[in-house]
């Protein structure tokens, strides 16, 4: 792609972003600078990235995100089913869509990227319509999450730390959801403390374990964690927090599907949505978005 400059827009609250501190933005400039343009770099508290996606995207043909996967979500929000192109930095704490895409690590090298590098059309996931570019989930990932960033709110530790109390609080209340899925063929009964909807199939063995090999098979993956002790469940949870997965023995794979509906004896349900806790309403309706999102990334151009 030529052009002169771009727009990067920073999520100053995501875990790579705030570990590089007051240096970040002369940083971003240099490493853009290297790649032959100049960067537009506004540093945004989370609540503002929405609102400079939209603005930037009204006349850039091609914008920069620098967070993670939250920060990426939301994009995804925004840029679904539009010819704006996005540009990942990987600037969040675990970065699951950039690892899975190929998306270097280091700054200068995801700048060249963000720069040189053409765009392909990637699926989404969308529950309830609300996008996602990794996973939604119900249950104990939700629970924790929840938890540990009212630790992280109330004592400042970072996430690691805070997940140890979310892990206790866990373990003491142990919920197990009793519902009802169908992936098309008929409704199942599911008891399990945690329910994952993946965007595309996620390996679940080997060193490759929580990752993805496409995000462009339109297709949508589950799993269902058994319900086994208290601490291998939880321990499970920490896992898939971690980007991780359970081992092959703990859940049941539900296989490959293009839609799905949970259905429950209530009328609302806390649901991960890219590791973002949100109510909504039941049933919960799952569909993929083959194609959805523009996103620039190592490997051929899209044809389209």
């Amino acid at each position: 792609m030529s052009a002169s400059s771009l727009p990067v827009l920073v999520n100053s609250a995501g875990g790579g972003a705030a570990k590089a501190g007051a240096d970040l933005p002369e940083a971003l400039v240099r490493a853009f600078a290297g790649a032959g343009v100049a960067a537009q770099v506004q540093m945004l508290d989370g609540a503002a990235m929405a609102a400079a996606i939209a603005e930037a995207a009204k006349v850039h043909k091609r914008i920069v995100v620098a967070g993670g996967d939250g920060t990426m979500s939301g994009a995804a929000q925004i840029l679904a089913g539009t010819t704006t192109e996005l540009a990942l930095l990987p600037l969040g704490t675990l970065n699951h869509l950039a690892r899975d895409m190929g998306v270097p690590a280091d700054l200068d090298a995801a700048a060249m990227l963000a720069v040189h590098g053409r765009a392909q059309a990637i699926d989404l996931g969308s529950v309830n319509g609300r996008h996602f570019v990794n996973n939604a989930s119900i249950g104990l990932y939700p629970f924790m999450v929840k938890r540990r960033d009212a630790v992280r709110r109330h004592r400042g530790w970072p996430k690691w730390l805070a997940m140890l109390p979310a892990a206790w609080d866990a373990m003491a209340r142990f919920p197990a959801l009793r519902m009802r899925v169908d992936l098309g063929a008929g409704l199942r009964a599911l008891r399990t403390p945690l329910l994952f909807i993946g965007n595309n199939r996620y390996a679940v063995e080997g060193a490759a374990m929580g990752t993805r090999d496409t995000v462009q098979a339109g297709q949508l993956w589950g799993v269902a964690v058994g319900r086994r002790s208290r601490l291998g469940t939880v321990w499970g949870a920490v896992l898939a927090l971690a980007g991780r997965g359970a081992q092959a023995d703990d859940f049941t794979v539900l296989g490959d599907f293009v839609a799905a509906e949970v259905t429950m004896n209530q009328p609302m349900i806390t649901v991960a949505v890219d590791g973002e806790v949100t109510r909504l309403p039941l049933p919960l309706r799952f569909a993929i978005l083959p194609g959805a999102l523009r996103v620039v990334c190592p490997g051929p151009a899209d044809a389209t």
